[in-house]
This record gives C-alpha cells, sequence and structure tokens, in this order.
C-alpha cells in the first residue's frame, strides 16, 4: 500500500508563498478545525517543566504559545517553520502572551533540521509530515531521531492513508491531485514510517475529521 500514497508535487518555494499568503487567515480557516486533534497530540506527549521542545511546522503558534506556559523558566521551546509569514503570525502571538523569551524559531526546511544530537526531549508535529513528499517522510524522521535523546518522544497528528478508502478520503486525494499547491497535504503511512526510521510506538489514537482518518500517535527513541 505504500505505492499508492500520493505525491507532492508542488515545490518548497510554492508552499512557502502559499503560506505566507495564507498565515494572517490560517486560524479561521482551518486553526479551528485542527485544534481537537492537536490538543490530543499534546496531551500524549506530555511535556514537562524544564524540558526542551522543538515543534515542526508551527504555523501560528498555536501550540508553541502552550508549549512555553507549560516548560516555565527553567525549559525553552523551540519552531522550526518553511514560512516567514507563520513566522511572523507566531511570534507576535508569543510577543502578546509575554512569552517571547521561551521560545526560538528558525526558518529551516525539517528535512535538514540545524541543532545537535540528542538536544531534544521532545518533538511534536501536527499535519506537517503529510507535507512533506514521500522520499522526504524518512528524511524528517531520521532528522527528529537524531536530535532526540535515547527515550525522547515524538509526537505525531496525521491524516491517514486506509487500505480502502471511504468516500471523503477518495475525494480529497482527488482534489490534491488536481491542485496541490492548494491541496497539498495528503495522507500517508505514519505508523510503517515511524517503525521503519527505527521508533518505537507507545501510542495511537485513531479520529476522523470530517470523513479523513486521522492518528494521533506516540513514539519514542528507544
Amino acid at each position: 500500500m505504500e505505492n499508492l500514497i500520493s505525491r507532492v508535487s508542488r515545490s518548497k518555494v510554492e508552499a512557502r508563498a502559499s503560506y505566507n499568503r495564507l498565515s494572517r487567515w490560517y486560524d479561521g480557516l482551518a486553526g479551528s478545525t485542527e485544534e481537537k486533534y492537536r490538543r490530543k497530540g499534546m496531551k500524549l506527549i506530555a511535556v514537562q517543566p524544564g524540558e526542551r521542545v522543538l515543534e515542526i511546522g508551527f504555523g501560528t503558534g498555536q501550540c508553541l504559545l502552550e508549549f512555553a506556559r507549560i516548560i516555565g523558566t527553567s525549559g525553552k521551546v523551540f519552531g522550526i517553520d518553511l514560512s516567514d509569514g507563520m513566522t511572523a503570525v507566531a511570534k507576535q502571538r508569543l510577543k502578546e502572551a509575554d512569552a517571547a523569551s521561551r521560545v526560538d524559531f528558525a526558518l529551516s526546511d525539517a528535512a535538514y533540521i540545524p541543532f545537535c544530537d540528542g538536544y531534544f526531549d521532545a518533538v511534536f508535529m501536527s499535519f506537517t509530515l503529510e507535507l512533506f513528499d514521500t522520499p522526504e517522510i524518512p528524511l524528517v524522521l531520521d532528522q527528529c531521531k537524531r536530535i532526540l535523546r535515547p527515550t525522547g518522544r515524538l509526537a505525531l497528528v496525521t491524516m491517514t492513508k486506509t487500505e480502502t478508502p471511504a468516500i471523503p478520503e477518495r475525494i480529497y486525494e482527488w482534489f490534491h491531485a488536481r491542485m496541490p499547491v492548494l491541496v497539498d497535504c495528503r495522507p500517508i503511512l505514519a505508523q510503517v514510517a515511524l517503525t521503519q526510521a527505527g521508533f518505537a510506538i507507545d501510542q495511537v489514537i485513531s479520529e476522523s475529521m470530517w470523513g479523513l482518518p486521522v492518528e494521533v500517535i506516540l513514539a519514542n527513541r528507544p
């Protein structure tokens, strides 16, 4: 079934431009729909005070703010995103909440994460891994494994490819194939990818978003 996963045909330049355009309105367009699933992922990863946490694809910074409140003054939150528009919105959110000093930002591609080995206690991704083209997914997960300390945690919230797709999933992939810049993510086999990257899966919560299968997964670096 891995061969049936749709490819991502839009370029990184197109992705950055698209999210820059959407950044001011993203919370209204998709943020409220995704919030329920993000919160389940944040609950699973169970960030603790004093930890170092990285969010990949932080968008408008909603989760960054929650993590910053949890880790306290002895911890640190880091965020990587491809879009400078999203980064600007996220920075403003943290500034208004008086939490900017607890978060560092990097405008970067997660296939090449600019942090040293074993630096983080936890890495979080919500509706982000499925934005990467199929050959890049192992690269992103290898980078996550590299920067996590032994027993470090990785939480994913992701659309999931099913063996027998229902109508909403088939319709979504039809739009993805025909409007790859606007509908740039697609269902993937996250559990398979995690296992192949050497992660141990601790817990999986199966959900549905507008009829699309979603998984909230907690894994760890053995």
